[in-house]
């Protein structure tokens, strides 16, 4: 079965034809670094390591460019607050976001270009665009560009809008336009804000407008036609909208296929720094393993919306423990091998426009047949395992990769506990050989106290630190 996905374009689910035969060209919009990236952002992430690592699997080369949006009304806002270079907050919460891909498993973009790295590219577009006759100067001196979104007939085909239905667009007064929809290409530098933030162009000098910047960034490292346009279901209107009608304007294809996930809500609204209902991805991996953080946010299929709650994850949580489990105890038996050929219904439900929830379907049948082999072992069981680690692998989730498995030696503080713990350990199989129960009892009851859970296997005791 050939990969189908979903066109939030055409709404149609269809069969993916890359550009270029055996390679997959995928750009997603990245962060806006005025703030670290909260969970919401990171479930974009997942959704397209999760589509790479499918691609991938499926033998293509894959290219996946995630700009960094590092100059913009807010990151001003937020240094002029702080009392700091604008700069100097894109830097910082550019490594948040690093951090929280890692701390997630994503694997990085193969590109990641800054927004302030690409100004001569946006000053060509722009003057391409007004070249042919789809942009223009402010008329009231502010040395803003703005895109004619009436000389550009297709306008609002990507939102299925209408213009004379489509709200004012926000990011100018709409005394220097001709319609007040028209969308800044181009922001004159403005007293007050900081001349390290401004560039010198034809038009006097300023800073670029927020969809520029993608427009410009995609076409460098992709080319005028490239297979995946994806982001957050939010981007659709105004942003992924202004892109697709300026760069076609410019005279690029421009993305082929356009991919959008779901919101993560939390009190019933869109989790987003500006309705202040965030959590960052730091503050939950404190209180549950990283992995079903992850195993979580790729749970539901992706143009689903989540709704946030502790409990869910919780749930979750212990979910994806009953796999790890089965895992860990089938390595144990047969060893852990390698991640193996996934069964062909794993394949058709990921095939049929990423359906995770199908996939997991087949995944937790596996598991449940794989249990029932633990006390047989033998090949059986580790093809099981094999397939098991084969469809987490697809899915950035299998315990016993290099991502999650630690394969270095603990020191400082970690080996210190690691020596208490295996001591007490020691006096609790002393305990038990003397069946003395009692004792070994108090053993166990005194490292749970402490956060260390135990599991006794067919190989000894297992200890891990709760919630790690």
């Amino acid at each position: 079965m050939a990969l189908h996905l979903y066109d939030s374009a055409t709404r149609r689910t269809t069969e993916f034809v890359p550009v270029v035969p055996g390679r997959v060209s995928i750009y997603h919009c990245g962060l806006t670094v005025q703030g670290p990236p909260h969970l919401g952002h990171i479930r974009k992430e997942v959704v397209f390591d999760v589509l790479r690592r499918w691609l991938e699997r499926a033998g293509y080369e894959v290219t996946i460019v995630a700009n960094v949006t590092d100059i913009d009304d807010k990151i001003l806002a937020k240094g002029a607050d702080q009392g700091r270079p604008w700069y100097a907050v894109a830097y910082e919460n550019e490594r948040a976001l690093h951090a929280a891909y890692e701390v997630l498993g994503c694997t990085p973009p193969t590109y990641e270009p800054r927004a302030t790295g690409h100004v001569p590219e946006m000053i060509e577009m722009i003057a391409e665009l007004i070249e042919r006759g789809h942009a223009y100067p402010a008329t009231d001196d502010s040395g803003d560009v703005y895109f004619d979104v009436r000389s550009w007939p297709e306008y609002g085909a990507l939102s299925n809008q209408r213009v004379d239905d489509m709200q004012d667009a926000p990011d100018a007064p709409a005394d220097g336009k001709r319609d007040p929809r028209d969308f800044a290409l181009w922001k004159g530098h403005k007293d007050g804000e900081p001349r390290s933030a401004s560039w010198p162009t034809p038009w006097g000098r300023g800073r670029p407008g927020w969809h520029l910047e993608c427009s410009a960034m995609a076409a460098k490292y992709l080319g005028s036609e490239f297979d995946i346009h994806g982001g957050g279901l939010d981007l659709r209107f105004p942003h992924h909208e202004n892109e697709m009608a300026q760069s076609r304007a410019a005279g690029q294809a421009f993305a082929r296929r356009w991919m959008h996930n779901a919101m993560l809500n939390l009190g019933g609204a869109k989790m987003a720094k500006s309705v202040g209902n965030t959590l960052s991805v730091s503050e939950v991996a404190k209180r549950f393993p990283a992995i079903a953080v992850r195993y979580y946010l790729l749970s539901a299929h992706y143009r689903s919306i989540i709704e946030y709650s502790e409990e869910s994850l919780a749930e979750t949580a212990v979910a994806f423990e009953r796999i790890a489990g089965f895992v860990r105890r089938a390595a144990e038996l047969v060893g852990a091998g390698e991640p193996g050929p996934v069964p062909e219904e794993f394949t058709a439900a990921m095939d049929d426009d990423l359906s995770v929830p199908a996939a997991l379907a087949v995944l937790n049948g596996e598991v449940t047949q794989g249990n029932g082999l633990l006390t047989a072992g033998g090949e059986a069981l580790a093809a099981s395992l094999a397939r098991v680690r084969g469809m987490l692998d697809v899915l950035g989730v299998d315990p016993l990769s290099p991502v999650w498995a630690c394969s270095v030696e603990p020191s400082g503080a970690g080996a210190a506990l690691g020596s208490l713990v295996d001591d007490l350990l020691a006096q609790r199989a002393q305990a038990r050989a003397a069946k003395d129960f009692a004792a070994a009892d108090r053993v166990r009851d005194q490292l749970a106290a402490a956060g260390i859970e135990i599991e006794d296997t067919p190989h000894g005791p297992r200890w891990s630190v709760k919630g790690a």
